[in-house]
């Protein structure tokens, strides 16, 4: 079946490709707002873009009267953010938090977390997730009723038991998004497969090369 999202309403462009671009890793987002309360949401249309520098990216979507939420104004006011990222131990919490608080109102608190100290920014990290990522917004990009943010990680806290030798993770197992409007999926099913060079696929091959193209 061919699909034309001119063809079809926003939201079911929207269910269509969150069902279909999975899974996605979770950023939940702490932020420090006007008066120094802590505001915490999770964003699914999250990665990792680059690694010399180190930039992560997480998209906000307005909300349904049209402005920013609190994470986009903190973001842009501070312009720095942490990315906590979510475990299954923490799923009740993450859910939790992306219920439609008021600005007056942490989610930390609602969701009885714990703020830790970050060391590089202002914007503290949450204290019971495994893997946080300091970030300082490089830039930001307007996407229609979304603005994509682009931050450069100054700092990573990392669990001491999921580090190995040579900075190698081990037994790390974050929830990931699936599709709309409420499918996670878990990360413990893992395999390794080793890439394969074009001189192993040669030898493979008897040394045949590919018929060229053009």
């Amino acid at each position: 079946m061919q699909i034309d999202p001119s063809q079809h309403t926003a939201a079911d462009n929207y269910k269509l490709l969150s069902n279909l671009i999975v899974p996605r890793p979770i950023a939940w987002v702490s932020t420090l707002g006007e008066h120094g309360l802590v505001n915490l949401a999770p964003f699914s249309f999250f990665n990792a873009v680059s690694a010399a520098p180190m930039y992560v990216m997480f998209s906000v979507m307005q909300n349904e009267s049209g402005v920013p939420k609190d994470t986009e104004r903190n973001v842009r006011a501070r312009k720095e953010f942490v990315v906590n990222l979510v475990t299954e131990d923490l799923l009740d919490a993450m859910n939790l938090s992306a219920a439609d608080f008021p600005p007056d109102i942490s989610e930390v608190d609602v969701a009885g977390l714990h703020c830790a100290p970050s060391v590089k920014m202002a914007t503290p990290r949450i204290a019971e997730a495994k893997v946080s990522l300091e970030c300082s917004l490089y830039s930001e990009q307007p996407l229609g009723h979304y603005t994509m943010f682009i931050g450069e990680v100054l700092m990573f806290h990392v669990a001491d038991e999921l580090l190995g030798p040579r900075l190698r993770v081990n037994g790390f197992a974050p929830l990931g998004r699936m599709g709309s409007p409420s499918m996670y999926c878990r990360t413990t099913d893992a395999f390794n497969t080793a890439r394969i060079s074009y001189a192993q696929w040669l030898e493979k091959n008897a040394g045949t090369p590919p018929a060229g193209g053009n």
